[in-house]
């Protein structure tokens, strides 16, 4: 197992690693729409929350040598799933290969955000 740290997502924020390689897969930790610059909570909305908590996720992916494209399954927890079609438009346009998904609601999620997303992908290398 290898563990991955990039200073282009946010730095965790407990005892946990961004993502781990094992074998030629990446399990990441869940990505919330956090600044990797400040830490700041990025976006007010679902949409915006959602397009930083992906573009989170994309640079995690890459530190570990894969991509968007290669994810095999995503988990993906709202705050309330009232804005999962919003959600939704803003998740289409990153994954157009429809990996496999699950996402559910929940009570809260860390610094009051809207969404986190975790991701399972193949690696390139």
């Amino acid at each position: 197992m290898k563990v991955v740290q990039t200073g282009k997502a946010p730095a965790a924020i407990g005892p946990y690693s961004q993502a781990i390689i094992a074998g030629n897969l990446v399990f990441t930790s869940g990505q919330i729409p956090l600044s990797p610059v400040d830490g700041t909570v990025t976006g007010s909305d679902i949409r915006e929350q959602t397009e930083a908590a992906i573009e989170n996720l994309q640079a995690v992916l890459e530190a570990a040598g894969s991509s968007l494209q290669q994810v095999i399954k995503t988990t993906c927890f709202l705050s309330d799933l009232d804005n999962f079609a919003a959600f939704n438009e803003v998740y289409a346009r990153y994954f157009p290969n429809k990996p496999a998904r699950s996402c559910v609601e929940v009570s809260r999620l860390p610094r009051e955000v809207l969404v986190e997303i975790e991701a399972i992908a193949e690696r390139s290398g």
